[in-house]
């Protein structure tokens, strides 16, 4: 499978994650919202580097390699990377609590995270899924025009 299948199949995997976090979200599920969002955020930016003939590492985080080649994007795409790489970040330091809750204090992730939390991690998660979707396009778009 070559990276520009990949990044198809991972946008479309975004899709649903993003798809599952809205309807947890809806059901008062937040732990779960979070998980989704950092999960959709991470297959989103690993399509974004696919894109441009990067293969990502088996990292979480992909925020960093973003920064570090963020040249290879198109402007309008560099000009998002910082806020993405943060919002990966930050999804990020989540991943494990949304799904484990706090072992030392004894709490489970539904006292962690409140409607606000999960509200962020959505507008995040559109955010990046929107870049993502909307690079892949142009990619394809750019591809398809070029090869007539």
């Amino acid at each position: 499978m070559n990276s520009l299948s990949m990044a198809k199949a991972y946008i479309r995997q975004a899709e649903e994650r993003k798809k599952h976090a809205e309807e947890a979200f809806e059901s008062g599920n937040y732990p779960y919202v979070i998980r989704q969002c950092q999960e959709a955020v991470e297959l989103s930016l690993k399509a974004a580097l696919r894109i441009v003939g990067i293969e990502p590492p088996k990292l979480h985080d992909v925020g960093p390699i973003l920064r570090k080649n963020k040249d290879l994007f198109p402007e309008w795409f560099r000009e998002n990377v910082d806020k993405m790489a943060s919002i990966s970040r930050t999804l990020r330091r989540e991943r494990e609590t949304s799904m484990y809750g706090d072992e030392e204090l004894s709490l489970p992730p539904e006292e962690i995270y409140s409607k606000e939390d999960a509200k962020m991690a959505l507008e995040g998660c559109n955010f990046v899924l929107k870049n993502c979707k909307k690079l892949l396009e142009e990619f394809i778009q750019n591809t398809s025009s070029q090869n007539p």
